[in-house]
């Protein structure tokens, strides 16, 4: 009966922290889930810089399995070169092993503390800060859980049974390293994982190889989920998540014969042993990181390789189940996810042309207009879906949810057009021409290309979520948009007045560019209309002033 009760006990303890794991990410992604996406797909132009957005990301979400699938969805869209997504998850991990030796700093007394502060937070109106508020109570949730493994392993020191499955684990380190896997895979989180090898750690009844060997399946079976989640993804998203499991699994079949060594090395350091199993995590992750980060490019090379592109047509709808039509929520559920891969192709259009701008590439162009044909095919696909669907009945909330996804698909459709017909024989112009903006004039242009795309990130975000913040944050944005045009519109003119040969060169290119992104940013805000007009802010599509 006593060991039903500790095991019990064990259980809930590791059920706490999981849910606490999920509160922390489910909170950071409300509170700060378009800037975290934003900063992981554009944090990622070198190595160093993708290693740390990696780190910061895990940190933040709690999970390296969160960081591997979202990396992998910008590597599909090409936001993330391959081997640069490799050096993120190689941040990843250090993160994960970041965030468990601080959780075994000894500072679970916090938790009450830490829970309280989130119950605050949570009950302010503010979106971000429910969202934060969320991410403290999760927070808190597993620092208790700290404490209840350590209550419920405390009678494990005298368990017979416990002792011998241990030595017989001591005895044979390949099925502990599985053994640890298995933990880590079913928990999807090798964090979780890590944390129960502390806790068992503390009762003094795992010798320091052990315990290496344990940290090293905690590594390998953290790395399996994510692998398991983009089965059913395209090829791209296949390759990332593979190669960090190769990564991992190399890493730690090298490192397991060399765990008694490993052991007599830590033994040397002034290291307390009831964190062996925290420092044995971070030093793994950091020499591991160190070691595989030179190969990143072959790695990539190699995913190439092992997992070929998809060969299914792209022109074609993805989501569009002419059965789910007699479900009109489920029906508008699918419309959305397919307008969204739209969103994704527009998103991809205006990364080529921005690329091509800064970098003088006219290779980068040839894709858009194939790009532009499937955006235009694909939103005629959408709206013929929902026609249909409208022939069935829908409720009122429906039918306003079914306007809005049409009205966002034919505003990306304008924006292909403004990309195809507007932007594209610009760059163009530029490239071929060799034509040279002025210093200023170039950076202009540059950062509305950039504010552009994250204003079409924030947007797709808002189809979703219908959130009202974020929805206010972009109409703003309009404004900021527009006096970014009139400024350099203005300058420009400036530097024409004193005879600037840079600026009489490129004149109606520099003014054609900034018109067709202001005329982009007005087709992408309209997706924040709906929901401010339900609001009552809207006064001719203007927010209303702050005093009314």
């Amino acid at each position: 009966m006593e060991s039903t009760i500790v095991m019990i006990n064990l259980f809930g303890a590791v059920a706490l922290l999981l849910f606490g794991l999920a509160q922390v990410k489910d909170g950071v992604s409300r509170a700060f889930g378009a800037r975290l996406r934003s900063g992981l797909a554009t944090g990622t132009r070198s190595g160093l810089r993708s290693f740390a957005s990696g780190f910061v990301a895990t940190v933040a979400l709690q999970s390296s399995t969160a960081t591997a699938l979202m990396v992998a969805s910008f590597v599909e869209r090409e936001l993330v070169k391959q081997r640069m997504a490799q050096v993120v998850l190689l941040g990843a991990n250090v993160g994960t092993a970041v965030t468990a030796w601080i959780v075994a700093t000894g500072i679970a007394w916090l938790s009450p503390l830490v829970i309280l502060a989130g119950m605050i937070l949570h009950r302010s109106g503010s979106s971000a800060r429910q969202g934060g508020g969320a991410a403290l109570i999760g927070i808190g949730l597993m620092l208790l859980s700290l404490h209840l493994l350590s209550s419920a392993t405390e009678p494990m020191r005298q368990s017979p049974a416990l002792s011998a499955f241990i030595a017989l684990l001591d005895n044979a380190w390949p099925v502990a390293l599985a053994f640890a896997t298995g933990i880590a895979f079913i928990s999807s989180s090798s964090l979780a994982a890590v944390v129960l090898i502390l806790s068992l750690a503390s009762t003094g009844i795992l010798s320091a190889g052990l315990v290496i060997v344990l940290v090293l399946g905690a590594n390998l079976g953290g790395a399996v989920p994510p692998v398991i989640a983009s089965l059913g993804g395209p090829a791209a998203a296949k390759r990332v998540t593979l190669g960090n499991l190769i990564v991992r699994a190399t890493g730690c079949l090298i490192a397991l014969p060399l765990a008694g060594y490993g052991a007599e090395l830590l033994a040397t350091l002034p290291l307390a042993p009831a964190k062996l199993p925290v420092d044995a995590h971070l030093g793994f992750n950091l020499i591991l990181a160190a070691l595989a980060w030179p190969f990143s490019r072959p790695l990539s090379r190699l995913m190439l390789r092992l997992v070929p592109d998809d060969t299914q047509p792209d022109s074609a709808p993805r989501y569009l189940d002419q059965h789910e039509l007699s479900t009109p929520v489920v029906a508008l559920a699918s419309a959305t996810r397919e307008v969204l891969g739209v969103g994704d192709l527009i998103e991809r259009m205006l990364l080529r042309a921005s690329n091509a701008f800064e970098n003088n590439e006219l290779a980068k162009l040839k894709e858009i207009p194939s790009l532009e044909k499937r955006v235009d095919s694909l939103q005629q696909e959408v709206k013929i879906y929902l026609s249909k669907l409208g022939h069935a009945g829908l409720s009122e909330e429906d039918g306003r949810r079914s306007i809005v996804i049409i009205d966002y698909a034919i505003n990306l459709e304008h924006i292909g057009d403004i990309i195809e017909k507007g932007l594209t024989p610009q760059v163009s112009k530029k490239v071929s021409l060799g034509l040279k903006f002025s210093e200023e004039g170039y950076e202009e242009l540059r950062k509305l290309f950039h504010l552009t795309i994250d204003n079409l990130r924030i947007a797709q975000t808002i189809l979703v979520t219908r959130d009202f913040n974020l929805a206010k944050q972009l109409m703003e944005v309009k404004v900021e948009v527009r006096r970014m045009e009139k400024q350099s519109s203005e300058r420009h003119l400036e530097r024409l007045r004193h005879g600037r040969a840079d600026s009489l060169q490129t004149s109606s290119l520099h003014l054609d560019m900034l018109r067709d992104l202001k005329r982009i940013n007005a087709h992408i805000v309209s997706v924040a209309h709906p929901i401010l007009d339900e609001s009552g802010l809207l006064i001719e599509s203007r927010l209303k002033g702050a005093a009314e």
